[in-house]
């Protein structure tokens, strides 16, 4: 009787192989749907295995989702940015139709408290600006002198823009004709080029974390470009270009 062969040990393919392999191949299921019905993987949310098609199906729901997802909030930061457009519109528009830099300054606060609740600053103007002014300017505007300027510009560091902290005694100092927090605030300041003189527009908050280190200063920036243009136009000084 004629002796059983032993079976030959049984040959595993190396998975990388097989992965390249397929990859070269991607036509190689076609034909073939029965065995990807029958094909298990690892189930993403739960133990256990799930059929192929199953898996599949479930990653393109999920990437679905994150599309969506995604795209709600382009639609969102679309809806911000118009929102900000109008109040920017208004607030310059409210602007252009000073007749004074006091009626300036009044726009400028008003506009900052309806539309983007800032309801505490101080536009600080050297007295070149006011010499030939009958009255002199009324709050929120100031006459920069000597005790402010260099407080104002220690407080920007070198920079024309930037948002930091704002002490009391800073509050006191640099927005006179409001009441200080009980606390230290934060505050925005923006350098303003008026000819060859400077001037200064603060924008203040009793909370010490509402104008942030990190925050950006380009709104405060722009609106102090267009200050700067009306202020040399109503004042009668020559725009340096």
């Amino acid at each position: 009787m004629a002796r059983a062969q032993a079976p030959e040990p049984r040959q595993t393919l190396d998975p990388d192989r097989v992965a390249q392999w397929l990859a070269r191949h991607p036509d190689f299921f076609v034909g073939r749907e029965g065995l990807l019905q029958q094909l298990k993987v690892p189930h993403p949310e739960t133990q256990g295995a799930t059929s192929l098609l199953e898996r599949l199906v479930h990653d393109l729901r999920r990437r679905a989702e994150v599309a969506e997802e995604r795209l709600e909030q382009l639609l969102e930061s679309a809806r911000q940015n118009e929102v900000h457009y109008r109040r920017m519109r208004e607030l310059v528009l409210a602007l252009l139709e000073a007749e004074d830099n006091d009626a300036l300054a009044q726009a400028v606060a008003t506009q900052l408290s309806e539309r983007f609740q800032i309801s505490s600053i101080a536009l600080w103007c050297p007295p070149a600006l006011t010499d030939s002014e009958p009255q002199p300017p009324q709050p929120p505007r100031h006459i920069l002198d000597n005790s402010v300027a260099p407080r104002l510009s220690a407080l920007l560091d070198g920079r024309s823009s930037r948002c930091t902290k704002l002490t009391i005694s800073d509050w006191k100092r640099l927005l006179p004709h409001i009441k200080p927090p009980g606390q230290a605030g934060s505050c925005a300041i923006t350098h303003l080029p008026l000819g060859e003189s400077s001037g200064y527009l603060v924008l203040a908050d009793a909370d010490p974390d509402h104008f942030r280190a990190s925050l950006d200063t380009l709104f405060i920036e722009y609106l102090g470009e267009i200050l700067s243009r009306l202020m040399l136009r109503l004042g009668g000084q020559p725009h340096d270009r």
